[in-house]
């Protein structure tokens, strides 16, 4: 366990950058964010304080996830399938600008799949982090910390189980690859240590999910406390997207199939 606690990062042969490395470093890492989910997480905050405002407070408050774009079926089936390309770019940009940096994407754990060494404790993770996720989430929810998640406010389309579960994929492409595997490269290349570039992962992450309320930050950093180090002790990211695209999948389509016939889902 403890050796978990003081990870190290790993050997590399390249030598330290320079101060216009640096720089540029910097400066790539401000602009992804600002693209990306930095400023979700600004957008976040004011949400959450917009809710603890609002008459009830936050507990009183309900956001829906994968909202409806159109009353025209087909025209919200491509509003939904464009959101999905956007995360997909997100996590491609990340991907294209280490690669750029000589940091392939095998080099941040996206290696070809294994059974064992990926699936298995992908779904193992998913566990571990969703369960005691969903009663967070309750517990949070009855005490006013937590607005009331509608997993799926898509209407009732043919379309609607088949773009909800790419939805999950991409959340799960886009912040794994993006909060992790970019973030924690380029901090290790600017210096950082490992305790403080996934500190700096999971406040991100806690970060943006400050709409749902401190439950849902707080249970996301959480999250991003042990995917990150998982990923910084093991250098495979393929579990962190099984365990997130399975997490997103049970939570979209379980909401869908199950809200109204259980009397404790908000």
């Amino acid at each position: 366990m403890t050796d978990w606690l003081r990870s190290q990062p790993p050997e590399s042969d390249r030598p330290g950058p320079d101060s216009h490395e640096r720089i540029g470093i910097r400066i790539e890492i401000v602009v992804v964010l600002v693209v990306t989910f930095g400023l979700s997480g600004l957008s976040a905050a004011i949400s959450l304080l917009e809710s603890a405002l609002a008459a009830g407070g936050i507990g009183d408050q309900s956001v829906a996830l994968n909202q409806t774009a159109s009353s025209i079926s087909f025209i919200d089936l491509l509003y939904q399938l464009l959101r999905v390309l956007r995360l997909c770019g997100w996590a491609a940009l990340g991907l294209y600008l280490l690669w750029r940096s000589g940091v392939g994407p095998r080099l941040v754990g996206l290696a070809k799949p294994v059974l064992r060494g990926d699936v298995v404790p992908g779904l193992g993770l998913a566990a571990l982090i969703g369960l005691p996720g969903l009663a967070l989430y309750l517990v949070a929810h009855a005490l006013g910390l937590n607005v009331a998640i509608v997993a799926s406010g898509l209407q009732d389309h043919w379309w609607r189980l088949p773009v909800l579960v790419l939805a999950a994929i991409a959340n799960a492409v886009a912040e794994e690859v993006l909060v992790v595997g970019y973030l924690i490269t380029r901090l290790r290349r600017l210096g950082w240590s490992e305790n403080a570039s996934l500190a700096a992962s999971s406040l991100l992450r806690g970060s943006y999910h400050l709409y749902q309320g401190l439950g849902g930050g707080i249970g996301n950093v959480v999250m991003g406390l042990v995917f990150g180090r998982f990923w910084q002790r093991t250098n495979r990211l393929w579990p962190l997207l099984i365990a997130h695209a399975t997490i997103d999948v049970v939570a979209y389509i379980g909401y869908t199939l199950l809200h109204g016939h259980l009397s404790w889902l908000p």
